[in-house]
């Protein structure tokens, strides 16, 4: 499996932590903070889009969701409890073990691929709802990359993205604070050069045929140690984009 976006890299460094992607106090504890506003975001953009009721047992019900960089599960599996029926991809295979085992124990069914969003786009594939959540940054190639994302999406249907501008706030919170500082990351998991800004990622999705719907800041409280959406995009924000039905 070759993807010219693939940063190989990253993809071992990712393939190192699989073991501990469902340890809420190991090295992606942040990330399962981060994961509820993730899944907020996502269900109440997706229901608005859809004309679905959020508060509904099961709102995402019957629409395809494919999770790109899905890495062991954490965002796939909310998804799929919400009645969506999720396609996980990431190029690193140990991630994809470790997913496969977490759903199977959870009774959940979700297809987990050890493939690039490339790969499935050449396939013919195409989704609801797309997801390039946290990757962006992590690419070697980000237009190629969110070229074939863009062609994943159906038309009608939604793009959403999460990643970290590329201010000086986000290297001093994102890189030296969170990971020198409180450690809450490993060392070398961000690279600031490959943040991106929104008038950034804006242009490349909207490059790829989607039209930018809204754009969200999330912020954390340290109070409540906990993450929120916000106004403020100067450090860690998502976005949704919608194709012309």
């Amino acid at each position: 499996m070759t993807s010219a976006s693939i940063d190989r890299d990253e993809v071992a460094r990712f393939d190192a932590l699989a073991a501990r992607w469902w340890d809420a106090r190991g090295p992606m504890a942040v990330l399962h903070k981060f994961n509820p506003v993730r899944v907020g975001y996502i269900r109440d953009e997706v229901c608005r889009t859809f004309g679905r009721d959020p508060a509904a047992p099961f709102p995402l019900e019957g629409l395809s969701v494919v999770d790109i960089g899905c890495g062991g599960g954490v965002l796939s599996e909310p998804l799929a409890r919400l009645g969506a029926k999720v396609t996980g991809l990431d190029p690193a295979s140990a991630n994809i073990a470790a997913a496969r085992a977490h759903a199977q124990a959870e009774g959940l069914d979700i297809d987990y691929r050890d493939e690039t969003i490339e790969a499935v786009v050449a396939g013919g594939a195409r989704f609801d709802v797309v997801l390039a959540m946290e990757v962006v940054e992590h690419v070697s190639d980000r237009a190629g990359f969110l070229r074939a994302a863009c062609t994943a999406v159906k038309p009608g249907g939604l793009m959403f993205a999460a990643t970290i501008n590329r201010t000086m706030r986000s290297f001093a919170l994102a890189i030296v604070g969170a990971e020198y500082v409180l450690r809450w990351l490993p060392r070398g998991t961000h690279d600031w050069e490959k943040f991106v800004t929104p008038a950034e990622l804006t242009a490349d999705i909207e490059a790829g045929g989607l039209t930018v719907t809204d754009t969200t800041g999330v912020v954390y409280n340290p109070l409540g140690d906990s993450w929120r959406a916000s106004r403020d995009t100067g450090v860690n924000y998502m976005l949704a984009a919608r194709r012309p039905a």
